[in-house]
């Protein structure tokens, strides 16, 4: 009952931090590794059981929904797609101590550029990245998520403020439609290669699916954006801090 307990508030914080801020994954992630899942299998759960609260944020949001910048929405999540499996297949062949090494570092490096997106952008002139420019960064970030999945809705959110999209809760739409297809290819690949905790994953994906539809609708009816955005940062740098002096 205590393990069935802790992942139904692990998964609905899980979910509802997805859908408003990113790094839910941050919760979900160490709740499974304090459960005795090994890290990186903790990692692979977390992310499978993510995609029903994405999913879940991203329709709630679908009529913020838009492509801004250099790439149409198809070219994104075809991109996101091909990220998608190569970080996961980086992660099928990464060792465990190494894994749990990178933890802070990649969660940290996600935050900063995140907390500078609005700098850089405005170091570019407003015009946001070009064609090969966006197309390099959400390769990067989609291959980052599907190797760590904890942080991504961070980095998507970063580098649509680079790419020049203005419009915050149409970047939070856009960060769980392509989180969505980040984590389906990821999961996928994971799954075959044996790394997911079903049992845990169950529970997990339910109280994922209901945080994410909550947070999704909460989130919509902000209007402070730099609250919103301090928000995250300060999501972002808590959760840094707790895996560096684990």
């Amino acid at each position: 009952m205590l393990e069935i307990f802790v992942l139904c508030v692990a998964g609905f914080a899980t979910g509802a931090l997805n859908a408003v801020a990113g790094g839910g994954t941050f919760i979900s992630f160490p709740a499974l590794v304090w459960l005795g899942v090994p890290p990186i299998m903790a990692n692979a759960t977390a992310t499978l059981t993510a995609i029903p609260g994405y999913a879940g944020s991203a329709w709630a949001f679908r009529k913020d929904i838009a492509a801004e910048g250099a790439l149409s929405l198809p070219v994104m999540l075809l991109i996101s797609a091909l990220g998608g499996l190569t970080g996961a297949l980086l992660l099928t062949v990464t060792n465990e101590e190494v894994f749990m090494g990178l933890v802070p570092w990649l969660l940290l490096v996600a935050t900063l550029i995140f907390a500078a997106g609005p700098k850089l952008l405005a170091l570019l002139k407003g015009g946001g990245l070009g064609t090969i420019g966006s197309v390099a960064v959400v390769l990067a970030v989609s291959i980052y998520g599907g190797y760590f999945n904890g942080g991504l809705g961070i980095m998507l959110l970063a580098v649509f403020g680079l790419m020049g999209f203005a419009n915050l809760h149409g970047m939070n739409g856009l960060k769980n439609l392509m989180s969505t297809m980040i984590s389906i290819v990821s999961a996928g690949a994971l799954a075959v290669a044996g790394l997911i905790a079903w049992k845990s994953a169950i529970v997990l994906a339910l109280a994922t699916t209901a945080g994410g539809y909550f947070g999704a609708a909460y989130a919509r009816k902000i209007t402070n954006m730099k609250l919103l955005r301090g928000g995250i940062v300060a999501v972002g740098l808590i959760m840094t801090v707790l895996f560096f002096l684990k």
